[in-house]
């Protein structure tokens, strides 16, 4: 078999819009709740090739990336947010069964999954129309493989048509010009509203670190996700205005939160991957695995910080997209984000400086609760 030239890889985009998810897992990871983990919409992917692959589609899906509409979490409200739990009938003894707390959520959501494109066999044979035709037949294919999937385990439900909007999954190769890649996702964000797709933002994680320890020095990245997560009230003192009575040199004293700057966007605390606790076990050797014909590991959640943000505020699809890595040496496995957040203006890149450095990952600034090398990760 001959190898494959990089020239025959066309880039393309696969987006299956607003799709309808009922009771998808609410809860990410021990720590956090509210929406799906990212992992499993890279699980998704993963499940998705292996089912192209049976249908005989010759895209290979490598990035992914997730944009929610609507959501409804299924809890009662109040000052204690608490699951909607189910009863589960009686056991043959009579007794009442063990209740498990699951966590549901219902979604509106696109999935956005850029792929390579084999042109290398088709190559003149094909016409523009044809090939958009055989596109267009394999979204649709492809639509009704993933209906019949579950995401985050839950269950896909019908699509109802909406004017003005794609309903339906669609692929669109990608151009090779970057200014008509960005011309084609500004029009294809504003497909995507209202809507907010989720970017990782592992910088906000190492920013608090940093200013966490300049008031305790002793402070881990477990004491800069939590103090992040949640709201830390403070007395502001601002000056009063002026307005020409005896009392304008009195100070105004506010409650808010001043790590909290206006303008820092919607964040959410959230796990992004896996941390190896043990070595790769053998195949089959841990009973009531999912699958016993691959080596085994015990794994623990990695935690991160991620965004919320609209698509029309970002520039490249490459951007809003995900991707699996891998570290077999120190046990990670995680997500990566494409997006780089950039406090400056974002039109003020230098002549040596391009697109590409600002979609640029930073450090890995993630961590996990268990240290068992005590080199890479955290220790509670």
């Amino acid at each position: 078999m001959s190898r494959k030239h990089k020239q025959d890889l066309t880039p393309a985009l696969l987006v299956l819009p607003y799709l309808r998810v009922q009771n998808a897992n609410a809860i990410s990871s021990p720590l956090t709740h509210g929406f799906p983990s990212i992992t499993a919409f890279a699980g998704l992917m993963w499940a998705l090739q292996r089912k192209l692959a049976a249908a005989g589609i010759p895209l290979k899906l490598q990035q992914f990336g997730v944009i929610c509409h609507d959501h409804q979490e299924q809890v009662t409200d109040g000052y204690v947010k608490t699951f909607r739990l189910t009863r589960n009938p009686v056991t043959s003894k009579g007794e009442s069964a063990a209740i498990v707390e699951e966590g549901r959520i219902h979604l509106t959501i696109t999935l956005i999954f850029k792929a390579t494109y084999d042109t290398a066999d088709d190559a003149g044979a094909l016409g523009e129309a044809e090939r958009d035709a055989q596109l267009a037949g394999w979204a649709s294919h492809i639509g009704d493989i993933v209906a019949n999937m579950r995401i985050a385990g839950g269950t896909v439900l019908p699509s109802a048509p909406m004017p003005g909007r794609r309903t339906r999954a669609w692929i669109e190769l990608l151009q090779d010009s970057d200014e008509e890649q960005a011309e084609c996702f500004a029009r294809w964000g504003r497909q995507w509203l209202p809507g907010y797709a989720l970017v990782g933002r592992d910088d906000l994680l190492k920013d608090r670190h940093r200013e966490l320890c300049e008031k305790q020095p002793d402070a881990t990245l477990l004491d800069a996700w939590l103090h992040a997560a949640r709201f830390n009230y403070e007395p502001v003192v601002e000056e009063a205005a002026d307005t020409g009575h005896a009392s304008a040199d009195r100070k105004k004293v506010r409650w808010a939160d001043p790590a909290r700057k206006k303008g820092g966007g919607w964040t959410v605390p959230m796990t992004v991957g896996y941390a190896a606790l043990t070595g790769p076990m053998p195949a089959g050797s841990v009973a009531n695995a999912r699958d016993p014909s691959i080596p085994f590991v015990f794994v623990e959640a990695v935690y991160s910080f991620g965004g919320w943000i609209g698509p029309h505020r970002l520039r490249t699809v490459d951007q809003l997209l995900w991707w699996a890595e891998s570290d077999l040496e120190t046990g990670l496995y995680r997500c990566r984000s494409g997006y780089h957040h950039d406090h400056e203006d974002p039109d003020s890149l230098t002549d040596d400086e391009d697109e590409s450095d600002r979609v640029r990952p930073v450090p890995d600034q993630s961590f996990r609760l268990i240290n068992l090398d005590n080199k890479t990760c955290l220790k509670n």
